[in-house]
């Protein structure tokens, strides 16, 4: 199982250059970054957590830019979104610049995906709350087609491509792993449709071995083979016994959550979690 961490790059934390280096010097897998494009400070989405809205989440850096960056800073640290809001991105030139960070970072990026909670956000981009998860397939396979094919092309309800040529592919054959967050049924529907992972919460009713029962119900169902897919469980618990119950289970990938705090903080937050990772 590898471990790994989540962290809001905002503009006030840590350099997530810094940060990157200090993961992978400590033996870390990846590093993952959330992303809001903006917030509308009407606010009447509420936060899914409850209370206020945390201030990382109007303070984020782009997460394809800092990726970059991130790879640039690294040699062997994998980097990715954790999640990129796909409905809220134009998929030609979202593949562009995802073609050309795992170009760059000679094929160490990651795509988490997800379909976003802010109905304000997203309206804001041309996209309806309920038809999210349909634009977000549409705007995934015709970024699939992009990075495959030589001439890709696309007709769908969100998505319309004529024959075109783009370049470059991505350096990952045949293209970046999608891990789809979410816990639904319908999420592991989604996963095993048109996905190469499962990017679930660690909730307090997280059972690893019956996550990945469910998962292999759907893949057997969807003719997929579970050696197709990974699990990288986002804001795993920091306790050795509860690890150990993931890696038995075959868990992919532990994602820890990187605090919100000063510099220092973080940095000894990265060394109590390399203590506990096997």
């Amino acid at each position: 199982m590898h471990y790994s961490g989540f962290y809001f790059p905002t503009d006030y934390g840590i350099d997530p250059r810094e940060l990157a280096k200090a993961m992978e010097d400590r033996g870390f897998e990846s590093l993952f970054f959330p992303e809001h494009t903006h917030i509308p400070a009407s606010r009447k989405s509420a936060f899914p957590g409850g209370g206020d809205l945390p201030k990382r989440y109007v303070h984020t850096h782009d997460p394809f830019v800092t990726c970059t960056a991130a790879a640039a800073a690294t040699t062997t640290l994998k980097v990715g979104t954790g999640i990129c809001l796909v409905p809220q991105h134009e998929p030609i030139v979202t593949a562009k610049a995802i073609a050309s960070l795992d170009y760059f970072s000679g094929g160490r990026f990651l795509f988490g995906i997800g379909g976003g909670w802010n109905v304000e956000e997203m309206n804001h981009h041309g996209v309806e709350y309920k038809t999210r998860f349909k634009q977000m397939r549409e705007h995934i396979l015709a970024m699939k087609a992009l990075w495959t094919e030589e001439e890709a092309s696309f007709d769908g309800e969100f998505v319309k491509l004529e024959k075109t040529w783009s370049y470059p592919k991505p350096t990952q054959t045949p293209h970046p792993p999608i891990l789809l967050g979410g816990e639904t049924d319908y999420t592991l529907k989604r996963v095993v449709d048109y996905c190469d992972g499962w990017y679930p919460r660690a909730t307090k009713d997280f059972d690893p071995a019956v996550a990945m029962q469910r998962l292999k119900t759907h893949a057997d169902e969807a003719g997929r083979s579970m050696d197709e897919l990974t699990v990288s469980v986002f804001r795993a618990p920091a306790d050795a016994q509860k690890l150990a119950s993931y890696h038995d289970a075959g868990i992919t990938r532990a994602i820890f959550e990187v605090p919100d705090a000063p510099r220092d903080e973080i940095l000894k937050q990265l060394d109590a979690y390399t203590k506990i990772m096997a």
